[in-house]
């Protein structure tokens, strides 16, 4: 009797995996996967050729992370609504620790058993998460108050100014943007965003004088990169040289000169984007810009067919996520923006950055996996 009741367990176990694992968004999965396998090849170009130091790891990782992601879309999402809390407050306290006690020149990493991570990438989940959980329990006359936005404000200041006293100012805007985003997403009230935007404004000189030199430099030179042209707006220059000189059909995978010759720097991590641009040319550039819109694309259709609060801003505020580290990491490496540390998604080499995407894809998948009306 136990024996065939053990089997019916079983058996229904593995059928409700397997109708789970049928309900996948396996184009979203696909695409993931491609830009992952684009992300090994030109950092296997980056490094001349190479499977080390940069290709083989991130092929490593991307296993690593897609088998993550997939379980992360079996789990439901009461699971991510009630362990919520729990990560945002986590992920302050790691950027408290990291503020103490981080590693590398300037302190944004933490140490643990040989494994380096940075705190300021998964917080962004945390924060996504965080207020996805808030707004699910707010009704629609509550959100018309100007008191119900002070909690979530909090929420979006505390890690955004931790990370930007790091000193990293690119990501601590992130958050706050991306936070910012979520709030526009649920409906704050105009008045709150018209007083934000003149606080904001009055602020502008007192936050400049509190930047560090090189942070002003970056802005300076961005307004005019010739200005400093062998130091802060070196990377900028060499990087237009390279995009340039790929034309419209690119000097051929593993042909790139400026790379090559080591004029471009931080070609394996923020600017692979200028590598392949130099590889593959315009055509090749506007080939990754669609994968990645079609991605986007994909992810925010799901935040408006689920049927909970929670599920469409966690869908929304990945979605966004993405969007943000592409154009800031393409708008950087074209001259659009300052130089900030935003890498490309899923492509660059960066370890914390990749397995944040790869988990909040999985909680895109979640959603929708587990959504009745889909």
């Amino acid at each position: 009797m136990n024996y065939r009741k053990n089997k019916f367990l079983k058996e229904s176990f593995l059928n409700l995996f397997l109708s789970k694992l049928f309900r996948l968004n396996w184009v979203i999965v696909f695409c993931v996967f491609l830009l992952c396998l684009i992300g090994v090849a030109f950092l296997y170009s980056a490094a001349g050729g190479q499977w080390n130091p940069w290709a083989k790891s991130h092929l490593y990782r991307s296993i690593i992370g897609i088998g993550l992601m997939l379980l992360i879309a079996l789990l439901p999402p009461k699971f991510y609504n009630n362990l919520s809390i729990s990560c945002f407050i986590l992920g302050l306290l790691s950027l408290l620790f990291v503020k103490f006690f981080g590693q590398g020149s300037v302190q944004r990493w933490i140490s643990i058993g040989g494994f380096n991570f940075q705190p300021s990438e998964p917080i962004k989940l945390a924060l996504i998460l965080v207020l996805a959980k808030y707004f699910d329990n707010i009704s629609k006359i509550d959100l018309q108050k100007v008191s119900t936005f002070l909690l979530p404000i909090i929420f979006i200041l505390l890690p955004g100014i931790f990370v930007v006293t790091q000193p990293d100012l690119g990501t601590g805007l992130a958050i706050i943007l991306l936070g910012i985003a979520i709030l526009f997403y649920i409906g704050i009230p105009l008045k709150i965003v018209f007083l934000s935007f003149i606080v904001v404004i009055s602020c502008v000189p007192i936050i400049w004088n509190q930047l560090y030199e090189y942070q002003k430099n970056r802005i300076l030179v961005f307004l005019n990169p010739q200005s400093d042209s062998l130091g802060s707006g070196y990377q900028i220059i060499q990087s237009k040289i390279a995009i340039g000189s790929g034309g419209l059909f690119g000097k051929g995978y593993l042909l790139g000169s400026q790379s090559r010759l080591n004029y471009l720097p931080e070609k394996h991590t923020d600017f692979v984007f200028t590598l392949i641009s130099e590889e593959m040319g315009f055509l090749g550039s506007l080939i990754l810009i669609f994968l990645f819109c079609f991605l986007i694309a994909l992810i925010m259709r799901i935040s408006f067919i689920v049927d909970t609060v929670f599920a469409k801003i966690v869908v929304f505020g990945v979605g966004f996520l993405i969007f943000l580290y592409v154009a800031l990491n393409i708008g950087m490496v074209c001259g659009l923006l300052p130089v900030v540390g935003a890498p490309l998604p899923l492509i660059s080499h960066g370890g914390t950055s990749l397995i944040t995407v790869l988990i909040g894809i999985g909680l895109v998948l979640s959603m929708s996996v587990h959504n009745k009306r889909i």
